[in-house]
């Protein structure tokens, strides 16, 4: 497969390009964003580009693509809705339809969050605005169009958030992520449950469209050359 990556420099993002990297069917992966990750890998490719709103001038290159996995996302917190609907619909639109527009084959995984509202009615800000976005993905055309919905996402292989505050947060609650799976085990996903679930999608497809954390977990779990 060819796999290309948005938002690859960022925690979700590291974890699903370790593992792009480390599957054996995975033979290239462009990751486009405005900085280049910081990592060297013969079947990797860093696009940079300064207005992710515009890919008219890669849009070319972005064609010949198996799947696309859309990691890009900014947390809520002490934001109005009018700029948190910039970032969260407007950007990921902007790309979804000019990657349709250059392949609409192609598979489109987007990570959204446990809670995201469908009826895009409910008094929550965040959960209503990213509920309109996997609303809209849904009726673009692509070849399939999922949402994965983790509710706390435990980072593996020394991945880090780019936002402080959630870093904090992490490392306070590193020592309760393994009570929490004990307790709570459909409330946690690992990072590397989410790369690898986002792969078994782009190979064989699921029989739902929207992830919640048990899904991401069996996702994660089926092999390689496993049906949907």
């Amino acid at each position: 497969m060819d796999i290309l990556i948005f938002g690859a420099t960022g925690m979700v993002g590291q974890s699903v390009l370790r593992e792009c990297l480390e599957a054996a069917d995975v033979q290239r992966v462009v990751a486009v964003g405005r900085s280049p990750t910081d990592i060297t890998h013969p079947r990797l490719t860093n696009l940079v580009t300064p207005d992710l709103t515009d890919l008219r001038a890669i849009g070319p290159r972005l064609a010949p693509f198996d799947a696309c996995f859309f990691c890009l996302g900014v947390s809520s917190v002490g934001m109005n809705e009018p700029d948190y609907t910039r970032i969260t619909y407007d950007l990921t639109l902007s790309v979804a339809r000019a990657l349709v527009q250059a392949n609409p084959q192609m598979t489109f995984v987007y990570i959204t969050g446990a809670g995201t509202d469908s009826s895009e009615k409910g008094k929550s800000m965040w959960a209503r605005v990213k509920g309109r976005t996997e609303n809209a993905l849904g009726t673009l055309g692509f070849k399939a169009a999922y949402m994965f919905r983790p509710g706390v996402i435990q980072p593996m292989h020394a991945v880090r958030s780019k936002t402080a505050a959630y870093r904090a947060a992490y490392v306070l609650a590193k020592p309760f992520f393994g009570l929490m799976r004990s307790i709570r085990p459909r409330s946690i996903v690992t990072s590397v449950e989410v790369g690898l679930a986002m792969l078994t999608v782009a190979r064989s497809g699921y029989p739902r469209p929207i992830l919640e954390v048990a899904d991401i977990q069996d996702a994660a779990r089926r092999p390689a050359n496993a049906g949907s």
